[in-house]
Order: structure tokens, then sequence, then C-alpha cells
């Protein structure tokens, strides 16, 4: 007789101004190929994107540190270690848990900046301008309108697409993440330094988008750099005509799609 394998776990990890719930479309595709998918919130998350809108006081004031304990402990429940699917935040948070050894495998999709990287983009300044402009800012949870998505998010996007997005899946984020890695590289214990030395680790997969405003890619191929120095497994692939919106907009079963390809390459 023939042991059932357990589905190996996939967890995806939102960053900024995304609800959990945008990754349904990616988990019933993972569910679909075999895997077992769940894309828990972050600290404080309410379970719609309706109650995060109404209570953003739930959000405010998580760091960096506080959502890598939170999804640590969430991973210490499963049978084996996950593929951890991050975007922009959640990208950083999947390479510093994949520089733990708490995860089999990752992907960072548009991730934000970790320590080490140096580039500073304009339009990533201009698209994170709502936060930094008011420094209380920090322990706050901040909104974006719908124009300031468009930038940041929907650029490659049509203006209704865009505004579709941003009605359905957009809620308050917290200000600390980005005050800690704006001030990164001026502290030697910041929370968004990340093991890329980590030989021993499990495969890296850097995604970027063309057209990203928010992180772009000159920001992902410096990411790149920073992991020289391991054997480990790190690849790149980029998309672009893509923006920061890639994982959620209607080119979204593309970049699942090479994500899947890849972690077959990798024996998952």
């Amino acid at each position: 007789m023939t042991t059932p394998t357990t589905p190996t776990p996939v967890l995806f990890i939102h960053g900024l101004w995304l609800h959990a719930t945008s990754w349904e479309p990616w988990i019933d595709l993972f569910r679909q190929e075999g895997y077992d998918p769940s894309a828990p919130g972050w600290p404080g998350d309410p379970d719609t994107v309706e109650e995060a809108r109404a209570n953003p006081e739930s959000i405010a004031d998580h760091g960096i540190d506080d959502v890598v304990e939170h999804y640590a402990a969430i991973i210490r429940g499963l049978p084996v270690p996950p593929i951890l699917i991050g975007h922009s935040f959640g990208g950083m948070i999947a390479q510093k848990l994949l520089g733990q050894d708490l995860a089999a495998a990752a992907v960072a999709i548009d991730a934000a900046q970790i320590k080490g990287v140096l580039p500073l983009p304009l339009s990533a300044l201009r698209a994170t301008l709502p936060v930094f402009k008011n420094p209380a800012n920090k322990h706050r949870a901040v909104s974006l309108t719908a124009e300031q998505f468009r930038f940041a998010f929907g650029n490659a996007l049509t203006a209704e697409e865009s505004s579709a997005l941003y009605e359905r899946w957009t809620m308050p984020a917290p200000g600390r993440p980005l005050f800690e890695a704006a001030a990164a590289n001026f502290n030697p214990h910041s929370p968004a330094k990340v093991d890329t030395a980590n030989a021993a680790r499990g495969p890296l997969l850097l995604m970027t988008g063309g057209k990203d405003h928010t992180v772009p890619e000159a920001v992902t191929r410096a990411t790149l750099k920073q992991y020289r120095h391991s054997e480990a497994v790190t690849d790149i692939t980029d998309f672009p005509d893509r923006g920061h919106s890639l994982t959620i907009d209607g080119g979204w079963r593309e970049v699942a799609g090479t994500a899947l390809d890849w972690l077959r390459r990798q024996g998952m």
C-alpha cells in the first residue's frame, strides 16, 4: 500500500496596502497543483478588507520584526518547512525567514529593499511619500488614495483596472516597516537585515517588474548582488512591462505560472 504524501505547505505573505485575501486566485491555483496553500495576514490584520479599513488602529505600529516572528510562529506549527511566496514587504519577510532556515524555498516578488541595497530611485520615494511626509506616521496606519495607488501599483494598467483593484484589495498599512527599511543602512542591527550569506538555505527566486515605481528593477538587481557570497540557488526573473500590481492584476497568472515552473525545477 502506498503511503499518501503530505502536500507541501505554501505561505503567501502580502505587502503594504494589500489585504491577504488578494492572494485568493494564487491559493486556488496552487491547491489545484497539489500544494497546501494559505495566506495568513500580518499581526493585527482583520479578516476582511472592509474591517481593515474600518479599524486601521489594529494594523498600526507593527514593525518588520513583529511580522517575521508572527510568520515564524505559524511556520513552527506546520508539519514541514513551507515554501514562502511574498510580495513587496512580504518578499522581504520571506527572505528573512528563508535566511533563518525556516522555509524550504522562497519567491520574493518586487521585494522591499533589504539592508545593504543602496539604490533609491525617485519613483520609490514618490510612491512612499504618503507615509514619509509625516514622521508621526511611523506609529500609524496610512491609507493610499486611488491616485496614489495608481502611481505606486497600477501605473502599467488602465485607469479602470487600477481603480477596480484599489476598491477591491487595498487597506491601510503600518508606516513602521517603511521607516525601518529607510534607516537600514545606518543601523547595524536593522530589522531589514537578511542573512544573504547563508549557503545552506533553500533556493530563492527574485522577481521584478520593469515598470515598478515602488520597487524598481534596480532595487531587485541590487538585492541579487547581496547574495553573491552564498552558494545557495539564487535566481532572478523579470517582467519588463509589469508594475507593482503584478500579483493582483489581469496578468497575475503568468507570474504565478513562472513561480510554479521554477519550484518544479527545484524539485518542489
